[in-house]
C-alpha cells in the first residue's frame, strides 16, 4: 500500500484544503496576532522511525493578510496559541489550520495500515482517545508514532526519547528573559 493509495483510500483525506484566509473550525485569521492566551505546544511525528516536518508558517496565509489563532513560525513543531479570547483549542484545530488530515491511523503524511501500531503519547503518557481531541494546553508535548519505531530512541515505558518540551521551553524563555534584563513571559 502506497502513501498516494493510503490517501485515496481514505475519503476524509480527499476533504484536506490549506486555509486561505476563512475561518477554520471556529479559529479565526486576524490581522495580527491575539493577546488574551499565548501559550505553547511540541508536536512530533514520527513515520515509521522518521520525522515528519511540521512547516513554518502554517497558519500564515500567503500574501500576510492575516494569521490563524492557532500557526507555526518555525520548523521546529513548536505550535503557538495567540488568541483574542479565552477558549479551548485542540490538536484537530491545528491539523484543520494546516490543512493536514488526521484520524486514528493518519497524521499528515504519517499512516498506519489497518491493524498496524499507532501510538499517541501526551505528556509522555499513553493517549488511546481520537488525536483530534487532544486538549492544546500550555507546554502540552504531544508524539504520534505511525508504524514500528526507526532510529529515535525509545525509553523503557515506551515513549520516544528527547520530548522533555516543558523543561526545554522554560530553559530557552528564561534564557531569553535574561537577556531582556529579567523579563518575564512568553518568548519563543
Amino acid at each position: 500500500l502506497s502513501h498516494v493509495d493510503a490517501i485515496a483510500s481514505e475519503p476524509l483525506l480527499a476533504q484536506f484544503v490549506v486555509p486561505n484566509g476563512q475561518p477554520v473550525s471556529g479559529i479565526s485569521c486576524d490581522a495580527q496576532e491575539g493577546q488574551r492566551i499565548h501559550i505553547h505546544q511540541h508536536l512530533l511525528i514520527l513515520d515509521h522511525g522518521k520525522t515528519v516536518d511540521i512547516p513554518a508558517n502554517v497558519g500564515q496565509p500567503a500574501g500576510g493578510q492575516c494569521i490563524y489563532w492557532l500557526h507555526t513560525h518555525t520548523p521546529d513543531g513548536i505550535i503557538h496559541i495567540e488568541a483574542p479570547l479565552n477558549r479551548s483549542f485542540t490538536l484537530g484545530g491545528f491539523f484543520a489550520v494546516w490543512g493536514q488530515p488526521l484520524s486514528r491511523t493518519v497524521a499528515a503524511t504519517a499512516y498506519t495500515k489497518s491493524g498496524a501500531p499507532r501510538r499517541v503519547w501526551v505528556d509522555g503518557t499513553p493517549f488511546k482517545a481520537d488525536p483530534r481531541s487532544i486538549p492544546l494546553l500550555a507546554l502540552t508535548d504531544i508524539v504520534i508514532e505511525a508504524g514500528p519505531p526507526g532510529r529515535f530512541t525509545v525509553h523503557g515505558d515506551g515513549v520516544p526519547g528527547g520530548c522533555n518540551f516543558a523543561a526545554r521551553f522554560s530553559a530557552k524563555s528564561n534564557a531569553f528573559a535574561r537577556g531582556l534584563g529579567g523579563a518575564r513571559g512568553w518568548f519563543f
